[in-house]
């Protein structure tokens, strides 16, 4: 098959590449590995899993007519909830004639005399296309801890990274939780709920904080759509993409008193508004994040009967926000069930798994189920394991031996008419808003080739080069992650340690698009066949 634009991945940002490259009137197919649309919203479906920015802002604002028809049940809507809607918009635009799924590609060829790309899937199907488009996400491969013996283990296993279409039965079984990331945590109250016995084995405590969830009263629907260009200006304008509107003070600009008021407000905030809507320096004074820290761990023992237990869920060498800060329904609770404890792997490390269970050097415990929430391959994962060769063959994997280089987080040196919006050096807040702006930059570069008689299109290495220097620059600067954290890829043993997504954040892009844009695209090579 011969099209103009191939995009691989049908999450959120697939799709709005789909329809945008569509719209303009490009020839268009859709690759998609699972067996239905959605991407980490298909993959992702552990009981639990659920958005933790609102559901409103998450969603699709290209369509005044889409946010009108569905109402969001939830403030932070939950899988089943969020792959109906992916499967409406699928439909609501007639995109699913050109959606593929249960087709994983397995090589991508750039061919320099035909200026395209040839892409082959594992069913054999093989695909032209003048432009490659992966949209393939940053939590797309599933990270499992090189373990001895996990092979052996003769129980059920799985990861929230690859949860089974079908449910898991938790009633009366031993079961064992290992990761209390974002993932785990939304997983773990309701094991804990249904399991005869759940142990959690963790290894990193994080800060968490509560979701605040609640259903979307119809006068909030109401005002919801009455409100809805000024919510969009918000949100396209915002520099992490985000409702939540700025603090107007510092930390120390209130007295201790009142200091604790508003961190109790914050407390019983929803979502991201405690990282965005906190005090300003909230991310660059450490006494200030201190300040915070003490708030949410005085929080943790105040919930969590046990001292020791609430204890380990503390962390001890993190600032608030080093690490993605999770949110939580009921998971310091879940603690204080009596069929519920906890394994501080710093203290007790995995030594190997049985086929019966867990060894730790403290002994080996029994489990029916073990459920991996260990994370993901991040950035890059995806993008190193397609197969992808440009230009004399170069693997991209090669290519990024020492980590992801860039320019906008959509092109890299040496791979013409490839792009990769949602991928390293992305976005740094709402992940739908971010991305979304690269697909629109992406849409009308495809465009300006097209109207322009250009046939292929590549960054200077230059510009990729300034791109990624201020990338790695601005990571190390504060308000910096944590050195371990897997925004730079420190997860994933034997992975280069460089930051993944755009240290410069939102306003950083629109500032580099627009120059772009004023200077006639001067930071691509474009050129015409022959």
């Amino acid at each position: 098959m011969d099209v103009d634009v191939l995009v691989v991945g049908a999450g959120i940002t697939g799709i709005y590449q789909l329809y945008r490259a569509r719209e303009a009137g490009f020839s268009v197919q859709l690759l998609e590995a699972g067996d239905g649309v959605g991407g980490t919203w298909f993959w992702n479906r552990y009981p639990g899993a659920r958005f933790d920015s609102e559901s409103y802002t998450y969603g699709y604002l290209f369509s005044r007519e889409l946010f009108d028809e569905w109402e969001w049940k939830e403030h932070f809507a939950e899988q089943p909830e969020i792959e109906r809607y992916l499967n409406h918009v699928v439909d609501r635009f007639d995109l699913r004639r050109q959606i593929r799924c249960g087709t994983r590609v397995t090589s991508a060829t750039y061919d320099e005399s035909a200026g395209s790309w040839t892409v082959v899937a594992d069913d054999g199907s093989e695909y032209r296309a003048r432009f490659l488009v992966a949209a393939t996400g940053i939590l797309s491969v599933p990270f499992f801890p090189d373990i001895p013996g996990r092979a052996d283990f003769g129980g059920e296993q799985h990861h929230t990274g690859r949860w089974p279409a079908t449910p898991v039965d938790f009633a009366g079984k031993r079961v064992a939780v290992i990761g209390t990331g974002s993932s785990g945590v939304q997983l773990i109250p309701i094991v804990a709920a249904e399991a005869a016995s759940l142990t959690v084995y963790q290894r990193t405590p994080h800060w968490c904080t509560p979701l605040n969830n609640a259903p979307i009263t119809p006068e909030e629907q109401a005002e919801l759509r009455a409100d809805f260009d000024g919510m969009c200006e918000v949100l396209n304008t915002s520099a992490a993409g985000f409702l939540h509107l700025p603090h107007d003070r510092a930390t120390f600009d209130d007295a201790a008193d009142e200091r604790q008021a508003f961190f109790e407000t914050m407390w019983q905030s929803k979502g991201f508004s405690k990282l965005t809507s906190n005090y300003t320096d909230l991310l660059f004074k450490p006494a200030a994040n201190a300040e915070w820290c003490a708030f949410i761990a005085e929080k943790i023992r105040g919930i969590v009967d046990d001292p020791d237990t609430a204890d380990k869920l503390i962390p001890k060498d993190q600032r608030y926000g080093e690490h993605r800060p999770p949110f939580v329904t009921g998971y310091f609770e879940a603690y204080n069930r009596p069929n519920v404890s906890l394994v501080d792997l710093r203290q007790t490390p995995i030594v190997r798994m049985t086929t019966t269970g867990i060894e730790t050097t403290d002994g080996e415990q029994p489990f029916d189920i073990v459920v991996w929430a260990t994370g993901f391959d991040f950035g890059t994962g995806a993008l190193t394991r397609m197969g992808i060769r440009g230009q004399g063959g170069i693997a991209l994997e090669e290519h990024w031996a020492e980590g992801p280089t860039t320019f906008l987080g959509i092109q890299t040196a040496g791979f013409p008419n490839f792009f990769f919006p949602g991928g390293p050096h992305a976005a740094a807040g709402n992940n739908p808003r971010y991305n979304g702006d690269q697909v629109d930059f992406v849409t009308d570069t495809l465009v300006y080739v097209r109207d322009h008689g250009y046939d292929t299109i590549e960054v200077d290495p230059a510009a990729e080069e300034r791109w990624t220097d201020m990338v790695d620059r601005w990571a190390e600067q504060p308000p910096s992650f944590g050195k371990s954290s897997y925004y730079f890829g420190t997860n994933i043993p034997g992975k280069p340690r460089r930051y993944l997504l755009n240290s410069g954040g939102r306003p950083k892009l629109f500032k580099e698009i627009a120059r772009v844009r004023d200077t006639d695209y001067k930071a691509f090579r474009l050129s015409r066949s022959e």
